[in-house]
C-alpha cells in the first residue's frame, strides 16, 4: 500500500529542472540541431527554446541574441583536431586528414556550419569569421602544413611546396566540390583528389 502510493506520488512529481552548464548544453545542441534541419534562416529562438524543452526566457538570458547563439553553437560543437596521422607517406597522411575533414563536414556540426556559411549574409558571416578561422581553418591549415613538412623531410615533397596556396588547395576543392557541385566525397573522390591533384603537385621533380 505504501509502496504503491509512494510510486503514485514519484509519477505525478515533475522532472527537477535542469540548470547551469546542463542547461546550456541542451540549448547549444537544440541549437546545432536546428542549425542542420531548418538551416540559419529557419532558426529561431522559440525554436531552440522548444528544442532544448525550456523556455524561451532562458535562452534570451544567455545569449541575447541569435548570432550570439549561434556563434557559441559553433564554437562548442565543432570537432577538435588535436593529432597529426603519421601513417609513413604523405599520401596516406593527406587520405586521412581529408577523411577526417568529410566526416566532419557531414556531421550535425558541420551541417550547421555549412547552413551559416552558405546562407548568411555578407554582414552576418562577418560575425562568424573568428569561429570559423579558429575553429576550422587555422587547425586544417597547420595539420596540412606539418604532413607536407615532414614529407619535405622524408624527400616525398619537393622544398618549394610550403606555401600558402599549396595549403589551399585541399579545403578550396573541398569546399568547392560539396558547395558548388553537391559532392558528398566518397573515399574514392577523396583518392581520385590525392592522387590526380596533390600527389603529382607535391612530388619532387625527376621523382
Amino acid at each position: 500500500m505504501v509502496a504503491s502510493h509512494w510510486a503514485a506520488a514519484s509519477a505525478q512529481t515533475p522532472p527537477s529542472r535542469r540548470r547551469g552548464a546542463v542547461l546550456e548544453r541542451a540549448i547549444l545542441d537544440a541549437a546545432l540541431e536546428q542549425l542542420g534541419t531548418v538551416g540559419w534562416n529557419g532558426l529561431t529562438m522559440e525554436g531552440v527554446a522548444a528544442g532544448a524543452q525550456t523556455g524561451k526566457a532562458a535562452v534570451y538570458r544567455r545569449w541575447p541574441s541569435k548570432e550570439d547563439l549561434v556563434a557559441d553553437a559553433l564554437r562548442s560543437g565543432l570537432p577538435r583536431f588535436d593529432d597529426v596521422p603519421d601513417l609513413g607517406s604523405v599520401r596516406d597522411d593527406l587520405l586521412a586528414l581529408c577523411r577526417r575533414a568529410r566526416d566532419a563536414m557531414f556531421s550535425r556540426p558541420g551541417f550547421a556550419l555549412r547552413s551559416v556559411i552558405h546562407e548568411c549574409d555578407s554582414v552576418q558571416a562577418e560575425r562568424f569569421h573568428a569561429v570559423i578561422f579558429k575553429g576550422v581553418i587555422e587547425p586544417t591549415l597547420a595539420m596540412l602544413r606539418e604532413v607536407i613538412t615532414r614529407g619535405i623531410e622524408r624527400g616525398e615533397v619537393r622544398r618549394d611546396a610550403a606555401n600558402a596556396y599549396v595549403f589551399d588547395a585541399i579545403p578550396a576543392m573541398m569546399m568547392y566540390r560539396s558547395k558548388i557541385c553537391g559532392s558528398e566525397w566518397t573515399d574514392q573522390e577523396i583518392e581520385e583528389m590525392i592522387d590526380r591533384m596533390m600527389v603529382p603537385l607535391l612530388r619532387p621533380e625527376g621523382a
